[in-house]
């Protein structure tokens, strides 16, 4: 099942596409690896979810030996508008900063996909100023424009704009995914000023209060946390985004990272690939997917629970629990690649423990 973005024109018929592309994972698979799971060396059901996991992960690409070796993260970079508000510890000449730093491979980020294997690919969706990043070969542009209106005012995008920012990440999803049939892929994001975007689609999609899904972010004092929920509240009380319709939530409220992330989620479930989602606005990226085609659901893996409340609001609605829980709210895809490390456990010890009898080991207690 998929909700159908409201709206002409080439970049709505390829979102179709690719949400027409998505199917709901295969049941049959789940029960032939439980099948399996149930017949490995240790009592049945012992790994916990490790094994929930594994059973998803061949689920996901109906392979009863699935592997997860070649794994993307995608960093999806934008400024926010909102910023002019003071609803940021930051000023936005860091988010360039930041993209610099992750380009070089000194980022968190960098380190943690590292260490599990993983690569990297930045992506400018709608940074203020231009990247000049020719010569990475780790760099995709998919600029929209240089960031957001700021929201509190008028619209944070055109509706036009929103749906170029979803079919950017599905672009850059793809190509990635043609160049090295990718196996697993994670989402982050950078964005100074980017949890208020994301507090404000949580309050207009879940009806939630305001100040309940609204945090710190990089930590705000008491007078800057007031002015960032003073600017969602007009902001949503200006432009009335319609909960039921996501592209026009995003167009309102939102940022071109965040329907980037979207995106990528999107692509990635049209090709039967797991997708991990990192902290809070990632969440609203994935959250975005989820009201546009509820059958991105199984696809997705929240790599941990952010200090950020308004993810809590996301994981109810979606029906998730995170993998990992450790007070964490950096974004930029560190607790993604935590989480595939778990989720590159869980593979391995579906394809490499021994068998009962394999080992020749009893099954009766």
């Amino acid at each position: 099942m998929s909700i159908s973005v409201r709206n002409t024109g080439t970049d709505k018929v390829k979102i179709d596409e690719t949400i027409k592309a998505i199917e709901p994972v295969d049941a049959g698979y789940y029960a032939k690896a439980q099948a399996r799971l149930d017949t490995l060396t240790k009592p049945k059901g012992s790994l916990g979810r490790l094994e929930e996991i594994a059973a998803r992960v061949v689920a996901i690409s109906r392979n009863l030996k699935p592997s997860v070796k070649n794994k993307v993260i995608f960093t999806m970079a934008g400024d926010h508008g909102v910023c002019d508000e003071g609803v940021s510890a930051y000023p936005q000449e860091v988010t360039p900063q930041m993209v610099y730093n992750f380009l070089r491979g000194g980022a968190g980020i960098n380190v943690l996909a590292r260490n599990v294997g993983a690569e990297v690919i930045v992506v400018d969706m709608g940074v203020k100023e231009k990247i000049k990043a020719d010569k990475a070969n780790n760099f995709r542009d998919k600029k929209v424009a240089l960031g957001t209106k700021n929201f509190a005012k008028e619209p944070a995008m055109t509706r036009e704009e929103a749906l170029k920012s979803v079919l950017g990440g599905i672009e850059v999803f793809n190509e990635a995914y043609a160049g090295q049939k990718i196996e697993l892929a994670g989402v982050g994001d950078m964005g100074i000023g980017n949890t208020t975007p994301s507090s404000a689609i949580v309050a207009a999609v879940t009806g939630e209060d305001i100040a309940l899904v609204t945090g710190r972010g990089t930590g705000i004092d008491d007078t800057s946390y007031a002015r960032k929920i003073d600017a969602i509240k007009k902001g949503l009380s200006l432009h009335k985004p319609d909960p039921k319709d996501p592209i026009d939530v995003l167009s309102k409220v939102g940022g071109f990272e965040i329907g980037g992330i979207a995106g990528v989620i999107l692509a990635a479930a049209s090709k039967k690939v797991p997708v991990v989602v990192d902290g809070f606005i990632a969440s609203c990226g994935a959250l975005i997917a989820f009201e546009m085609c509820p059958a991105v659901k199984d696809y997705m893996f929240f790599a941990h629970q952010s200090v950020e409340a308004g993810q809590l609001a996301i994981l109810r609605r979606i029906g998730h629990r995170p993998l990992l829980n450790l007070d964490m709210r950096l974004g930029e895809g560190t607790g993604a690649a935590l989480a595939m490390g778990i989720i590159d456990a869980s593979v391995k010890v579906l394809n490499e423990m021994a068998t009962f009898g394999e080992a020749g080991v009893s099954e009766e207690a």
